[in-house]
Formats: C-alpha cells, structure tokens, sequence
C-alpha cells in the first residue's frame, strides 16, 4: 500500500507542476508521434512520463506511461479535436 501512495502522490505532484507551468514540459517526443502541442514530465522517483496537452481553459492528460514505453504504441492516433488545434 505504501508503494501505491507515493506513486500518486508522484503523479499529483507532476500534474500540479504541469498545471502551474504548462510550457515545461518537453516537446521532444511530439513530432514522433506527429502531435506538435503534445508534451510530457517526469514523475519523481519513479520512471514514469505524464503526457498532456495544453488547452487554452485547461489540460489535458493523456497518458501516463513507463519512459521504457514504446510511446508511438501507446499514444495512439488524435482525436478531431487534437487535429484541429495542431500548429
């Protein structure tokens, strides 16, 4: 049970990062996956990458995954939505 709580607690504080500086996360995985707005950030003392999209009202995880992860795999194709807000 002690391994569940710090992971989420890892995973809250990412996302409270994120939420409060939405630009720090790399793009570097982005044009691999041809989602250019796609970015990620690491959890801490796990080996996990949360990947978000920045929205102008909010953020939007879409995964949360190992960074061994084959992340073209994993990320799979955008929706409409994401399409329509490449740049």
């Amino acid at each position: 049970m002690a391994l569940e709580l710090a992971f989420t607690d890892a995973l809250e504080s990412a996302v409270q990062r994120i939420s409060r500086h939405p630009g720090i996360g790399s793009a570097r995985q982005a044009e691999m996956v041809k989602i250019p707005v796609l970015r990620h950030w690491p959890t801490n003392k796990f080996p996990h990458l949360v990947y978000y999209i920045e929205r102008e009202a909010q953020l939007d995880i879409w995964r949360v995954l190992h960074a061994k992860r084959d992340v073209p795999a994993w990320i799979g194709q955008p929706d409409d939505e994401t399409k329509s807000s490449r740049k």
